[in-house]
């Protein structure tokens, strides 16, 4: 028996989440409108991100790492290749540390959804905006520490008219990572309950893990390198405001 989308989704809902995915709260003579299943989900994510910062740091040996100290180590190094790869290493220094912190959550939070019954904070634009406004603001503080009030100029060059231009393409940067991201997760989600949906029974089955497997292996694959290039677009960004051309 096929089910449809809505249906799915109901049954996948054993924790219960709000029908109508809201919490609301009213501040004054403001309305705010809060997701429950992604401020739960972002916890949780921002909660194994510790737990494995810990698992990395807690029994560090230099000359014999090991376990989560090992993975760590292997995503510092290609990272700060990246960094350095596309700006001066003094200056890419005080990025690596947060460039490395996004690349560790984004890929745990798009990863998670696909646990069945959990979902990805980063299937919510709302996550996603936020992430990429700390790098909307980090290309001006970086772009302002290396180059002052100068980095300004950027915006009349090569001429002054194509002011409404470089505008709107510093605009346009945080608008594209938002929804890169979030069509991505959010499809790949939706796939597997459209999946599920077809399948019928096979729901009851673990969260139709089984069922879905095939595509959960896509979905992994899709996961990373939707983290790496979220990443590698934020180094970029930055390495263009501090670089001698912008």
């Amino acid at each position: 028996m096929q089910l449809d989308l809505h249906h799915v989704e109901e049954l996948l809902n054993f924790w219960g989440w709000p029908q109508s995915g809201t919490w609301e709260l009213t501040l004054g003579g403001t309305q705010l409108l809060f997701n429950p299943k992604t401020l739960i989900m972002t916890w949780i994510v921002m909660g194994l991100v510790i737990l494995f910062g810990l698992a990395a740091t807690r029994s560090m040996d230099m000359r014999k790492p090991k376990g989560a100290q090992n993975i760590l180590e292997m995503l510092w190094e290609f990272i700060g290749g990246l960094v350095r790869d596309n700006m001066d290493p003094k200056k890419g220094a005080a990025l690596l540390s947060i460039v490395v912190t996004y690349f560790i959550f984004i890929l745990f939070s798009n990863l998670i959804g696909l646990v069945p019954t959990l979902g990805s904070p980063t299937a919510d634009y709302n996550t996603n905006l936020g992430l990429a406004l700390c790098t909307f603001f980090l290309i001006y503080i970086f772009g302002i520490r290396y180059k002052g009030l100068g980095y300004f100029k950027h915006y009349v060059k090569p001429f002054a008219l194509f002011l409404p231009i470089n505008i709107i393409e510093d605009l346009a940067k945080p608008i594209t990572l938002t929804f890169r991201l979030y069509g991505n997760i959010y499809a790949g989600e939706v796939l597997i309950a459209v999946l599920l949906g077809l399948l019928g029974g096979w729901i009851h089955v673990f969260g139709g893990f089984l069922a879905s497997v095939v595509w959960l292996a896509f979905s992994i694959f899709v996961g990373c390198i939707q983290a790496f290039i979220f990443t590698m677009l934020s180094i970029v960004y930055v390495a263009q405001a501090v670089g001698g051309e912008h």
